[in-house]
């Protein structure tokens, strides 16, 4: 039987890669993105190299009905999710007094708040059934403080809280809650947030690669996967418990420097 996975910021990067593997394996897809003509084109290309169904939803993720609005819609065409992917989210760079607020706010609400919304309108479906999985996209900086990425870094700190809080909850259910932490990442995210420009980005994974270690990490319901970190990143973040906080600031403020 096959599964349906509903995979938000589903047009492009991690997103993309997220839908190519589960069309791959032979499950269906729920696209959602705010690019009708990116999810246009994703559609094409999985129906005609798989024998899946791809369904298609243009939403904003800013706005607060949007989450009510997608479960309502699949609701309504008999469209049941097997898998949800809350992969949708931005960030930004610049010191957050001088940012725009309205695009930190936007931030929040794509990062943040969809996401809770989202799981909050699709879990008790899971429950019912006694199956079902989630895979929450955070990242390798919700493990310690943003100076100049702020917001960006607050949001990814509640992603990663939020989804293995309820790992915690979930346990027994037979529905598991993944959070994945990639590192940099080559996508047009690094590009339009200005973050490629940043130390961080020397060494960027593939969305191929990020997205494959998730997906694998969500099918066999662990709490949560580091991925596309080189080693050195990797021993970095190990030793952030052991910083004091005032080098660990400094360090990362620095590396946000373009």
């Amino acid at each position: 039987m096959k599964t349906t996975a509903l995979i938000t910021g589903a047009a492009s990067g991690i997103g993309k890669e997220f839908a190519r593997i589960h069309a791959e394996k032979g499950g269906n897809v729920v696209a959602v993105d705010m690019n009708a003509e990116g999810l246009k084109t994703l559609k094409s290309e999985l129906e005609n190299l798989y024998n899946i169904e791809v369904y298609t939803i243009v939403k904003n993720l800013t706005q607060l009905t949007a989450p009510q609005e997608i479960h309502d819609e699949l609701k309504s065409h008999d469209i049941n999710v097997d898998y949800l992917i809350n992969n949708a989210g931005f960030g930004g760079v610049g010191a957050f007094h001088e940012r725009d607020w309205n695009k930190d706010l936007a931030m929040i609400q794509v990062n943040v708040i969809a996401l809770t919304a989202l799981t909050r309108q699709f879990l008790p479906d899971f429950v019912a059934r006694d199956s079902g999985r989630i895979l929450n996209v955070s990242s390798t900086v919700s493990l310690l403080p943003g100076p100049m990425q702020a917001v960006y870094f607050a949001t990814k700190a509640y992603v990663t809280s939020f989804s293995n809080a309820l790992s915690g909850e979930l346990s027994g259910t037979g529905v598991s809650m993944t959070a994945l932490l990639p590192g940099a990442t080559k996508t047009a995210f690094g590009e339009s947030s200005g973050m490629n420009k940043t130390a961080i980005y020397k060494q960027p994974a593939s969305a191929h690669e990020v997205a494959l270690e998730g997906y694998t990490a969500m099918e066999e319901g662990k709490i949560e996967v580091i991925a596309g970190l080189p080693w050195e990143q990797k021993m970095e973040l190990a030793f952030i418990p052991f910083v004091p906080k005032k080098a660990l600031l400094n360090r990362v403020k620095k590396q946000q420097s373009h």
